[in-house]
């Protein structure tokens, strides 16, 4: 079987993933190359670069006005718009589109960014592993990797919670609700906000206008 393939099945056989992918997939599949127009030089791997213009224009990554309280360098996701804001110093955020699971939904409190990954590899809880046996361990970073170029690991204290911010090979879920519990954002964006995020940076989900603590 081909590597994506693989990828993409065992995540469909994995019911209670984090960050596994939900929905249709067989369409978008089969138009999977009209949404990339390139790469960009990255290592080890080159990062594919999707064509935004079939993106709803605010899911693009864009500079927009900003008025909350929030302190320059915070991540604020709003599950509902799905959009992730981070908040600069000049009274304006880098918005980006992301695609938000069912756990985003249920998310409460603040968290933070406590480790960060390059083409990070995916591996099954141990609740996967439970339910199905004949999961790798471990699936290695690459293009095909269900996390993508980059990811995000949130903590609170010192608990990994086992969400992430993370790059998706399914530029088409950008907007949607996709993916069981985490953040998924296209690989250039992740790549741009993994670059200007340090290791420690606040992150807060918003719902209905309003933070889930």
């Amino acid at each position: 079987m081909p590597p994506r393939r693989l990828a993409l099945g065992l995540i469909l056989l994995a019911p209670l993933a984090a960050c596994q992918s939900r929905g249709p997939l067989a369409t978008a599949q089969n138009d999977e190359a009209a949404w990339y127009t390139g790469t960009m030089p990255d290592k080890p791997f080159d990062v594919p670069l999707v064509d935004t213009a079939r993106l709803d224009p605010k899911y693009r990554r864009q500079v927009v006005r900003y008025t909350g309280p929030e302190k320059p360098g915070t991540i604020v996701v709003d599950i509902d718009a799905r959009q992730l804001a981070l908040v600069q110093e000049d009274g304006t955020a880098l918005q980006y589109g992301v695609g938000v699971g069912k756990l985003g939904f249920s998310w409460k409190g603040q968290a933070r960014v406590g480790r960060k990954g390059t083409w990070p590899d995916w591996r099954p809880t141990t609740t996967m592993v439970s339910l199905n046996p004949d999961l790798p361990r471990t699936l290695k970073g690459g293009v095909d990797n269900p996390l993508g170029a980059r990811a995000l690991y949130l903590y609170q204290g010192s608990r990994d919670i086992l969400f992430r911010i993370h790059g998706t090979n399914e530029p088409w879920s950008i907007g949607e609700q996709m993916s069981s519990g985490c953040v998924r954002m296209l690989n250039e964006d992740i790549v741009d906000l993994y670059e200007r995020v340090p290791v420690g940076a606040t992150v807060l989900i918003k719902r209905n206008g309003k933070y889930r603590v």
